[in-house]
């Protein structure tokens, strides 16, 4: 089956999505939106996509489109996915973060309970291929038991930590979380749609018995002075018998004699097979409903409420059991506390 995919949201990032087509056999681009008349038509001339639409409706109605690409700001999201879902769009890719706050994010898991259209968020850094490869490590017990996962990205939470706490739920067999235990301080709102903390660390334990430590913003690790703030994303896995460690332009592992082994790699050409890759994930559950995409809406909100379990802990400064229901106004609340205006 070839399915029909538009595009909602003509911005910079949303080339990464468009540009992965060209490793897709699977789909074809239909469509592209956006309310920007210029920036749509520079768009649709760089990735050859003719049908061009400034009203959602109109686009929805005539193209039917099998999946959207959702890449809009996050201040967004229950607005579109809503209409997305009612229209009945089989399935969607969601640009991360995928909240920005309690309230949104209760309004989604209602949302995630009561549709039938299958959200993916984009969080293409689960398919990238040593991602791939070292959780095949993992599944075969080639480091024994994971004990501990260490991450961190220099840009903030709603940023890339986002992204590296995606990888956590990977790595930790997808394992419920006990406990949550973060500090943080400062705040920034980039572009007045990524609000989030101007360093934060939270502490995860799950119920597996891994426990996780996530770093986001100011002080985390940096590989390279010269790389762009964006450029610092990694995870390092470690288990009874060995360790994993993946960052964006490198690698290394132990090995069974007891050395460790470390590789070079390009980000840039990984990241778009990978892209196609999550788009591919989406397919494969629109054909097969157990057959579900690793980065689907519920898993994403679960994570989402790690970092709102993040904020409500550096609040009240006290770890937080999760499952928990965050206030709506928790974002103000933790704006406060920290001084912000």
């Amino acid at each position: 089956m070839t399915y029909k995919c538009a595009f909602l949201g003509c911005g910079p990032r949303s080339n990464g999505h468009a540009d992965a087509y060209k490793n897709i056999n699977r789909g074809t681009m239909v469509a592209c939106c956006d309310v920007n008349k210029e920036r749509l038509n520079v768009y649709g001339e760089s990735h050859g996509i003719a049908n061009r639409y400034t009203e959602l409706d109109e686009m929805l109605e005539k193209e039917k489109p099998d999946v959207v690409h959702l890449v809009t700001p996050p201040t967004l999201r229950v607005e579109l996915m809503t209409k997305l879902s009612d229209a009945g769009v089989p399935g969607v890719i969601v640009e991360k973060p995928i909240c920005i706050g309690a309230d949104d994010y209760k309004a989604l898991r209602k949302l995630e309970q009561n549709t039938s259209t299958k959200f993916v968020v984009n969080h293409q850094l689960r398919h990238h291929l040593l991602i791939l490869e070292f959780l095949k490590d993992i599944s075969e017990g080639k480091i024994g038991q994971v004990r501990f996962l260490d991450a961190s990205a220099v840009l903030p939470m709603s940023g890339q930590g986002v992204h590296v706490l995606d990888l956590i739920f990977a790595f930790s067999g997808y394992a419920q979380v006990e406990t949550v235990f973060g500090a943080s301080s400062g705040y920034d709102d980039i572009n007045g749609t990524h609000p989030s903390p101007r360093t934060a660390e939270t502490l995860i334990t799950f119920k597996n018995g891994i426990r996780a430590a996530l770093q986001a913003g100011e002080g985390a690790p940096v590989f390279d002075k010269s790389a762009p703030n964006w450029a610092h994303k990694r995870i390092a896995v470690y288990g009874t018998h060995g360790f994993r460690h993946w960052w964006m332009y490198g690698c290394e592992r132990s090995l069974p004699d007891g050395t460790i082994e470390k590789l070079v790699k390009d980000y840039a050409t990984e990241d778009m097979p990978a892209q196609a890759g999550l788009v591919n994930s989406l397919f494969d559950w629109l054909e097969d409903d157990n057959n579900i995409s690793p980065t689907n809406l519920k898993t994403s909100l679960d994570e989402w409420l790690v970092i709102l379990a993040g904020y409500m802990s550096t609040v009240e400064a006290r770890p937080i059991d999760l499952p928990f229901d965050p206030p709506d106004d928790l974002l103000n609340r933790f704006k406060a506390f920290v001084g912000a205006k």
